[in-house]
């Protein structure tokens, strides 16, 4: 075994979408994981609460890391948390960030943490920046209500990516890191849809009508904000949504393949399990 992952990978957020998967893919290739959440992991970890950190890095010679979520002002959380990680001897950070982002302002919070990565030589990285994920229509903020998927994105489109794509890439640099050291990857899916697209796919998967519906922006955020997400992390959903109703979402790539060898899932194969659209 490489000496590398001799000892345990901290799987931040373990019990959400892409941690949960990337602990599951470790642990079936007989890697030892270190689960960290706030709620129901092996360890407790709490980006609020620095004390945390420590306990849940101990020992560990890599880690997958996911930031704050709905959140914007993390990345001294971040920088703390690589400091202590850098004393405790951890070799290697796999991070989650965002596409594109590599052309963000450092002002940006997730482009400030992969700066931050770079410069720290004592640790190797990765970074992924994966599209949207496929899950957002069956797990979040894309699901379906009423049979409408409601969401400002115009007719633009997106290279939607399966969890478990972007799961696998990020257990091949876990398990692999001299190989993907310094490497960015962007898992894209393997075609570019928009929502009408994508509402047609999950219809015809559901068995009923499902349709796209675009709305004024500031209407859907103002729905967001009423529903718990905060504004400064309701202009981050702004940045987005504009972005692809501009025609700038991301386009299909080969990272998926690059990084782990297999192609990525299509939207039709995600929306063929006709259990997520059950009502």
């Amino acid at each position: 075994m490489n000496e590398t992952i001799k000892r345990p990978i901290l799987v931040l957020g373990a019990t959400g979408k892409t941690g949960a998967r990337v602990t599951q893919l470790l642990a079936n290739q007989g890697i030892s994981v270190r689960r960290a959440a706030r709620t129901g992991a092996d360890v407790l970890f709490d980006w609020n609460h620095p004390e945390t950190y420590e306990p849940a890095l101990r020992e560990v010679s890599g880690v997958y890391l996911v930031a704050p979520v709905m959140r914007v002002d993390f990345a001294g959380a971040v920088a703390q948390f690589l400091d202590v990680a850098e004393r405790a001897g951890v070799r290697h950070i796999t991070f989650l960030s965002a596409y594109g982002m590599e052309h963000a302002s450092a002002k940006m919070a997730l482009r400030a943490v992969e700066l931050d990565l770079a410069s720290r030589p004592s640790l190797s990285h990765s970074i992924l920046r994966p599209a949207w994920f496929m899950q957002n229509f069956s797990e979040t903020f894309l699901k379906p209500v009423n049979d409408e998927i409601v969401v400002p994105c115009g007719a633009g489109a997106e290279a939607f990516v399966s969890v478990e794509d972007i799961a696998s890439v990020a257990v091949a640099t876990l398990s692999d890191p001299a190989r993907h050291a310094g490497r960015a990857y962007a898992p894209t899916g393997p075609e570019a849809l928009t929502f009408a697209e994508v509402a047609q796919s999950i219809s015809i998967a559901a068995g009923r009508n499902v349709t796209y519906r675009d709305i004024d922006r500031q209407e859907w955020l103002t729905m967001m904000t009423q529903s718990g997400v905060s504004a400064e992390y309701g202009a981050v959903l702004r940045m987005l949504t504009e972005t692809i109703a501009s025609g700038q979402g991301s386009r299909p790539n080969h990272d998926v393949f690059l990084a782990t060898g297999t192609t990525p899932k299509s939207f039709s194969e995600f929306a063929s399990t006709a259990s997520l659209w059950e009502q």
